[in-house]
């Protein structure tokens, strides 16, 4: 289940000026509204309004503070959302953008809440064992139904660049770790340098989610039927396979040990869990593709590398105090994990030179 907690002290806004300002483009909203603001995340703060009748809404903003160039678009996630409503990749409602830093201090959107369960424990607890393969398995085919869906056809046509997404990703996480002090790290810097010489070819592009895991999935209370996919900050055209590797990369990381967990080592026939096999056969069929499995260890290692990345520019946000969870501080933990089995996961492939 997701934690409410009271809006937390560098995330303060002017609740009575946010209202004002809401009620004029939303006039359903009945007043008085009340804020608390969701535990979890590392990006852009998210918080859930209530208004008078019991209504809810979420809403998403940039951090406040210094951030880096091209983090924190809250108008791309709204971009992606109200294009994505019409068609069969589920989404919440967005109900505005706004971008004049007056009303709260930074741009944010407002969407619909939706009434659901997100699972962030992998390993499914809270569900009976003969329910969760259902879970991952409708969380695989939420991902193809996005895949699927034809990016130029749905107003996306702008929203990113088709051609050459993993030099380009790459090359942008990159720069963003470097540009966040890191501490020196011997498996990022062998990454920089192999990830560039092995690139796969190049395939059809698709509407890339680039954060698509459990904890940002919504599903039913009930059932395993997936009822919106959540936090389209990384969203952008890009490689369907980077997509699934990231979602996939969680079968590589340890069960315990920082604030990812995933599911490495798990007795996974046990929990009632799929495979990653699997799992990665469920998406394939949904969206009628062979699995690359000469270029898996490559996808993989990049998703891992680019978590890495993002571990790192939490940490470094958490030690400038803007960090949007209390708990940001073990993503430095997080960071030298992924880099450590991104480079294992690169020297282990048929593909790989000694680093």
């Amino acid at each position: 289940m997701t934690e409410m907690i009271a809006v937390r002290e560098q995330h303060r806004f002017d609740e009575a000026r946010l209202a004002a300002y809401l009620t004029e483009i939303l006039p359903e909203i009945s007043l008085p509204l009340s804020v608390l603001q969701f535990q979890g995340g590392q990006s852009n703060p998210t918080f859930l309004m209530t208004d008078a009748t019991g209504r809810r809404y979420v809403l998403r903003k940039k951090p406040p503070g210094a951030i880096l160039p091209s983090a924190h678009a809250v108008e791309r996630e709204y971009a992606a959302m109200c294009a994505l409503g019409p068609t069969e990749a589920p989404v919440p409602a967005a109900r505005l953008l706004c971008e004049d830093t007056a009303v709260i201090g930074t741009a944010f959107y407002v969407m619909d809440y939706i009434d659901g369960r997100v699972l962030t424990d992998l390993e499914l607890h809270s569900v009976p064992r003969g329910e969760r393969a259902g879970y991952w398995l409708a969380a695989a085919d939420g991902l193809a139904a996005l895949h699927r869906v034809d990016w130029r056809q749905a107003g996306l046509g702008s929203f990113g660049k088709p051609d050459a997404y993993l030099a380009r990703q790459i090359s942008r996480w990159t720069k963003q770790y470097l540009a966040s002090d890191p501490e020196p790290n011997a498996d990022m810097e062998a990454l920089i340098t192999w990830l560039p010489a092995h690139l796969p070819p190049d395939e059809p592009a698709v509407i890339a989610h680039g954060d698509y895991r459990l904890g940002n999935l919504m599903f039913a209370h009930d059932r395993p039927r997936l009822l919106a996919i959540l936090d389209w900050e990384l969203a952008t055209i890009g490689h369907p396979m980077a997509d699934l590797a990231y979602f996939a990369s969680f079968y590589h990381l340890p069960q315990s040990g920082g604030p990812f967990k995933g599911l490495g080592g798990a007795d996974l026939t046990a929990l009632g869990i799929p495979s990653e096999a699997d799992l990665v056969t469920r998406y394939c069929a949904g969206v009628g593709r062979d699995f690359p499995a000469q270029d898996w260890p490559f996808y993989l290692a990049f998703s891992l590398f680019r978590s890495a990345s993002i571990g790192w520019g939490v940490y470094d946000r958490s030690r400038r105090g803007s960090a949007a969870d209390a708990r940001a501080h073990l993503y430095g933990d997080m960071f030298r994990t992924c880099a450590a089995i991104s480079r294992e996961i690169a020297e282990a492939s048929n593909q790989a030179i000694r680093l």
